[in-house]
């Protein structure tokens, strides 16, 4: 049985915008012209200005049309994603807050959050003065972002490893083996989550759900195979011959590895980094308390430690910047990190977790109250950190 709860009070934070929804404006301006204003509608996506001085910049989105929207800023060729805020239901306001580079970009508004949205250039010019220079704690910048790109792509070397594992138990039949190593694998991707989701074309082909799929998609990756080996819930399911296997398990690790190749090119600034924080701790809240992302296996307590563990990991590295500039906030996020962390030790089993199934209605709930009590504060983040 799935426990399937309201969560409160989230902020929906991707890992590289920060969105915070019905909030005051927090000080950080779109370049030197303020603040950009972005009204988006059913069929249209009016950005108040084409360019902006680099630095960081503050996208205000109101949404004016009759579905939920989203707005991105994508690089030059629209495939990368630089900076999301999800999720702005029909009257309400988000806030994207990014730092960018002197260069192109495409602007993109997504009403009803399909297909490729409503699209214009974008261009980020050179910034008065000629230049963005560091604050005086710059030292401390270097160093969080050096930490954080290390780390990451670390986890993505694990990755590609427990993948490579996984996929050969997988198309050699040991299934035993491959239940065992599927949260294992998985885990590594749950940790770096939303920095694989800003490679656009290559998450939905490997961790879409089943219910998330649209109208003639075909469903590769991860939960195509999870099904395949957790098919109980499934009515007349006829389980993948073993050259499907070879097909769908030879998918994923192209994918899991073109993943790995694409983040040893990436830097990351210091807004990424506090976002990353806040857009793994969104994905805690909207489908891994609510036992909706493995439906098949239950392994959602892995998944929910691997997000907690990368928006920790994060959190963690630019800490020493956020001590400096709100140190009330660092002990509340410290405090609260732990909370959440003493709550999953009481679940650990073996080298992992309880299936999600054996957690009774109660321990849901201190579960999505400890992440609404992370989350306000965790949304402050980014602002606070930023120069």
């Amino acid at each position: 049985m799935r426990f399937v709860l309201p969560v409160a009070a989230l902020v929906t934070v991707p890992l590289l915008a920060a969105c915070i929804s019905n909030t005051s404006d927090s000080g950080i301006v779109g370049g030197a012209g303020g603040p950009i204003s972005v009204t988006s509608s059913d069929s249209s996506c009016d950005v108040s200005a084409e360019s902006a001085p680099a630095g960081n910049l503050t996208f205000n989105v109101v949404n004016g049309g009759s579905k939920v929207t989203e707005f991105y800023l994508y690089s030059a060729d629209g495939k990368r994603i630089v900076g999301e805020v999800e999720n702005i239901g029909p009257g309400l306001q988000g806030k994207l807050i990014v730092t960018a580079d002197e260069g192109s970009y495409q602007t993109s508004c997504r009403p009803g959050m399909a297909g490729q949205g409503i699209r214009a250039d974008f261009t980020v010019t050179k910034p008065a003065g000629g230049s963005t220079a560091p604050s005086a704690d710059a030292v401390l910048i270097s160093r969080a972002q050096n930490q954080y790109r290390v780390w990451v792509q670390h986890q993505a070397d694990l990755l590609v490893a427990q993948t490579k594992r996984f996929v050969t138990a997988y198309e050699q039949g040991n299934d035993d083996l491959v239940r065992t190593l599927y949260p294992q694998a998985r885990f590594h991707w749950e940790s770096i989550e939303t920095v694989a989701e800003s490679f656009g074309d290559l998450d939905p082909k490997t961790d879409a759900r089943e219910a998330d799929l649209m109208p003639g998609q075909k469903w590769t990756g991860w939960h195509r195979i999870e099904k395949d080996l957790w098919p109980q819930r499934a009515k007349n399911y006829t389980p993948l011959s073993i050259r499907q296997r070879h097909f769908y398990g030879d998918d994923l690790l192209t994918n899991v590895t073109t993943v790995r190749d694409r983040i040893r090119s990436i830097t990351f600034t210091t807004d990424q980094i506090a976002n990353g924080s806040s857009g793994l701790m969104e994905e805690v809240a909207t489908g891994k308390v609510t036992g909706e992302e493995e439906y098949w296996s239950h392994t959602d307590l892995w998944d929910f430690a691997a997000n907690v563990k990368g928006a920790r990991v994060a959190f963690e590295d630019v800490k020493p910047i956020l001590e400096e500039r709100d140190p009330a906030l660092a002990k509340t996020l410290t405090h609260r990190f732990a909370e959440i962390d003493r709550l999953l030790a009481r679940h650990e089993s073996g080298n992992g977790y309880v299936l999600y199934t054996e957690l009774s209605r109660a321990e849901v709930k201190r579960l999505a109250d400890a992440v609404n009590a992370l989350s306000e504060p965790l949304s402050h983040l980014t602002a606070a950190v930023l120069p």
